[in-house]
């Protein structure tokens, strides 16, 4: 057993690699998909998502191939509404809810006809927005994830200056540097970043990092409003001996790396452990294999009634051959010359609620022992406590507190996404991003000042 790279043919990445929702292959087959549609009068798809997309307007929109007035209408509501397409859990959000559901039929696909539309308006650069006349009030944005680039994108269609301050060297956080690479493509998040930024008045400045290349304070004092939007990214660990052995890694890391090289560069174990069961925990898994681990093992501290990941994104790392173990926790990492050859666990069993609400799991006395040469540490990521601490903000272990929606105990100040939820949907964070947009301009204009996006609509083309 060992950890290398160059385990496959570059055919078999690119195989192991290519989009797992193709979309539609013709428009004829978008508008058979469309026409499915029952065009529910109060419907269920619409309230379940968190941006409240008018889904049966724009499935209405494709159905009579207007299809730039239904990317009109999924932007007005998510600006990320394309990358949203390929990575929302919409099994248990727009597609969980249609009303075909309660008559055991396939539900709509409403995220590939969403797919359908907002990739079209990006391939043709339609500009489907009009930025008002410049205000002259600047407003600096921490974070061009999609918290950052939805208040951005808000903020500009009303005349307002927007600088974001990214600490990486590419726009769209999560979307680019933290999903499964066969979701979505660091070229696509790219484009996507583009096509938001086009609109004008937003200028992204990149490798900016709050606390080393800029300030809260710098940020107070040179601009009208700020917006905090920098995320979650420290992995939690897992605090057992062996945990530094080489061949431990962050699922973050991992992730990152494959994000940001070639597939065949980056390197994976023979046979590898994945900690956890979140969504993170599944694209590790996933990714593992697809770079060529001979054996995945997913490892489990509760049962599958209680993982936080939803059954689809189960049955993709099943379809890609890993094992899952339930009811087990990691008790120490076993090595030989510094390396990883066993992971011990602790077989567990489920006692009373948590805080959560899941069952706690409790150790039961009895261990097993897997061999590997790789671990994955999957177990969540946490707040920039310290950070978040050495500028008084109010917080609770690290998460920003806010009042309303968005402000911070900060003058001037406003925050949303992960930074102040702990990690949600890339959909959650949109919908901050323009809470934090209604929150800023209402704080530079007055109570009374109604945004662009708040108006009822008058596209019609």
């Amino acid at each position: 057993m060992s950890i290398k790279n160059n385990r496959l043919t570059q055919t078999e990445y690119q195989e192991n690699f290519t989009d797992i929702h193709p979309p539609f292959e013709t428009p004829d087959a978008a508008l058979v998909e469309a026409n499915r549609c029952l065009f529910c009068y109060d419907p269920p798809c619409m309230k379940s998502c968190p941006t409240s997309i008018n889904v049966p307007k724009f499935i209405k929109q494709i159905a009579t191939e207007n299809t730039k007035g239904s990317a009109h209408t999924i932007f007005s509501s998510n600006i990320m509404g394309a990358g949203c397409s390929k990575v929302c859990p919409v099994e248990k959000l727009c597609e969980g809810a249609c009303v075909y559901n309660l008559m055991h039929e396939t539900p709509i696909h409403i995220a590939k006809l969403q797919r359908y539309a907002t990739e079209k308006a990006m391939k043709n650069n339609w500009q489907l927005f009009e930025r008002k006349p410049s205000t002259g009030k600047r407003v600096a944005i921490v974070g061009a994830g999609p918290a950052g680039l939805s208040c951005a994108h808000t903020l500009s269609r009303e005349g307002i200056d927007v600088t974001i301050y990214e600490k990486e060297s590419k726009g769209g956080g999560l979307m680019t540097y933290g999903i499964a690479a066969y979701k979505v493509t660091p070229e696509f998040c790219e484009d996507e970043v583009n096509y938001i930024t086009s609109i004008g008045g937003i200028n992204i400045k990149y490798n900016q990092e709050l606390g080393k290349n800029i300030t809260v304070e710098e940020l107070q004092r040179n601009y009208d409003a700020v917006y905090m939007a920098f995320g979650v990214g420290l992995a939690r660990q897992l605090e057992i001996p062996g945990e530094h052995l080489q061949g431990v890694e962050d699922a973050i890391k991992f992730i990152y790396e494959l994000r940001t090289n070639n597939h065949a560069s980056v390197a994976v174990g023979d046979k590898v452990a994945v900690i956890g069961m979140g969504m993170t925990a599944i694209d590790a898994a996933t990714q593992a294999k697809r770079l060529g681990a001979s054996e995945v093992t997913l490892v489990y501290r509760r049962t599958q009634d209680e993982m936080p990941c939803t059954e689809h994104e189960l049955n993709i790392a099943k379809l890609d051959g890993c094992k899952i173990i339930w009811l087990a926790a990691p008790k120490e990492v076993l090595g030989q010359d510094g390396k990883v050859t066993q992971l011990v666990c602790d077989v567990m069993h489920l006692g009373a609620p948590d805080a959560s609400g899941r069952r706690s799991p409790i150790a039961s006395g009895e261990t097993f022992t897997l061999a590997v040469d790789m671990v994955i540490k999957a177990a969540g990521q946490m707040p920039f406590e310290s950070m978040v601490n050495s500028y008084s903000f109010e917080n609770s272990k690290g998460k920003l507190a806010v009042k309303g929606k968005s402000a911070t105990s900060l003058k001037g100040v406003f925050a949303g996404g992960d930074c102040v939820n702990g990690g949600r949907e890339v959909v959650d964070a949109v919908q901050a991003g323009k809470d934090g947009a209604a929150a800023i301009v209402k704080h530079l204009f007055g109570a009374e000042y109604i945004l662009e996006s708040e108006l009822k609509p008058t596209f019609n083309n």
